[in-house]
């Protein structure tokens, strides 16, 4: 094939706006290195900016330096621990880490994850496992297993259960309770309920359910019917922030059948996604035959997890974490975000139009959670999108789970990312909105219009 004359396009390397980026098929032929990245650079422009994302609770932003042992480990396969046994290592130093924070009484044992989700199925996997083995030594029948939780958890609660052919039984939420407690939890647990599911900081309103009242009276189940059911804390969210706001809260090993943790490195552990970790209170509380012994690259191993190679970078990142910022440090980010949300709390309620949910003074993520006060032309959607359209803010608006689906509420995450400016900007940028609104009625006032005539869709 004759080589194509010389064109200012290819000279200047622009050749790549002309043209549709690749979509449906691999090119016949590829482009230069700097118009590959610069065509992802047009791309992603269309994203929002994480900085602006009040909606997730993933790390949006880490030191140079962390990004510096991220991008040179990013070729380092965490799985072989033959090739890089001191990777392995630092692995097992995050768990006894986290193992001493969460007050494991003594050795214990846990893996690194791709986030929480992955976690959590590994949690309740050995739930099951250790009630079938409860259940086979009683020589009583194992066909039937059910994990009780509250409407207030993550969607991979659920799935879970469907995955794994385990009933779930769900405790509705109430508008005016938006967690659960003992009194909740009490008449769904039985002989064959694997475990409690208890969450620390949940993602609708950042509070956490009655965690030792359900340990309490898990605990008297135990004594006066013989039921042993283990409970499992989701600290996806609260696990790096109650140990350091709240350390007197009993939530974790201190709770005597709380027998697995696990939390989100990726949240406020710190570190860019994806990152979790589980914890089990002792060495026995995982289930032995979930442990998979390879022979692999010359090197037997124990592995426990679902997925297999991953890049090593977000361990590593996670310990640099740990031993850059050790307690005290973790300590005045989370004293700094708690801070910041409790001044755009107030100045949020103070401009009229919203007021805060959920228990007022309770112990919460670093978070505000609110909803319109008082009668509107326009809802809490109408609000996400004229503040996102006008401001750039991508702020959440959703309804509460069963059986609080009437309640629609916003939310504003508060990381390290929003400082005290940035959130009097936000709370200014709000009550723009609403004035906004206000003169204009809601963005979608025809659709309700219609779906309240009876001639929406």
């Amino acid at each position: 094939m004759a080589r194509h004359e010389d064109t200012y396009d290819d000279r200047y390397g622009t050749e790549f706006l002309q043209r549709p980026a690749p979509d449906d098929r691999l090119p016949r032929q590829g482009m230069p290195a700097v118009d590959a990245m610069r065509l992802l650079g047009e791309e992603l422009v269309l994203d929002g900016i994480p900085m602006r994302n009040l909606a997730t609770f993933v790390t949006t932003w880490m030191e140079p330096e962390a990004q510096r042992v991220i991008a040179e480990n990013l070729h380092r396969n965490y799985i072989d621990h033959a090739e890089y046994p001191q990777t392995a290592l630092i692995e097992q130093r995050c768990i006894r880490m986290l193992a001493d924070l969460f007050h494991a009484p003594g050795p214990t044992t846990g893996t690194r994850t791709q986030g929480s989700s992955e976690a959590i199925m590994l949690g309740a996997l050995s739930l099951k496992w250790k009630w079938r083995q409860r259940r086979e030594a009683a020589r009583q029948s194992t066909d039937r297993p059910n994990l009780v939780f509250g409407g207030d958890v993550h969607v991979v609660w659920e799935k879970f259960c469907r995955y794994f052919d385990v009933e779930p039984r769900i405790i509705p939420l109430r508008p005016d309770r938006l967690t659960i407690g003992p009194d909740d939890v009490e008449p769904h647990v039985d002989e064959n309920t694997i475990g409690v599911a208890a969450v620390l900081g949940t993602t609708f309103t950042g509070h956490a359910d009655d965690i030792a009242g359900i340990n309490d009276l898990l605990v008297r189940l135990r004594d006066e019917r013989g039921l042993d059911v283990p409970l499992h804390v989701d600290g996806a969210s609260g696990g790096f922030v109650w140990p350091f706001l709240y350390p007197d809260t009993k939530w974790d090993f201190r709770l005597e059948q709380v027998r697995s943790i696990n939390v989100s490195g990726h949240k406020y552990g710190l570190v860019y996604p994806g990152i979790g970790w589980l914890v089990f209170r002792t060495t026995d509380d995982l289930a032995e035959d979930l442990v998979f012994y390879e022979n692999y690259l010359g090197k037997r191993d124990a592995t426990f997890t679902l997925n297999f190679s991953t890049n090593a970078s977000m361990v590593l990142a996670q310990y640099y974490n740990l031993v850059r910022y050790g307690h005290a440090g973790y300590q005045a980010i989370m004293r700094t975000m708690q801070a910041n949300a409790a001044e755009l709390a107030e100045r949020i309620v103070a401009a009229g139009d919203f007021e805060l949910v959920g228990e007022p003074g309770a112990e919460q993520l670093p978070l505000v959670a609110f909803r319109l006060a008082g009668e509107h032309a326009y809802d809490e959607f109408d609000v996400a999108g004229q503040l996102a359209g006008e401001h750039g803010w991508m702020l959440p608006a959703y309804s509460l789970p069963p059986n609080a689906q009437d309640v629609t509420v916003l939310r504003a995450l508060v990381k390290q990312t929003l400082s005290r400016s940035l959130a009097d900007t936000l709370a200014d940028d709000l009550a723009h909105a609403c004035t906004t609104l206000d003169a204009k009625g809601g963005l979608h006032e025809r659709e309700r219009r219609r779906v309240k005539s009876g001639t929406g869709y």
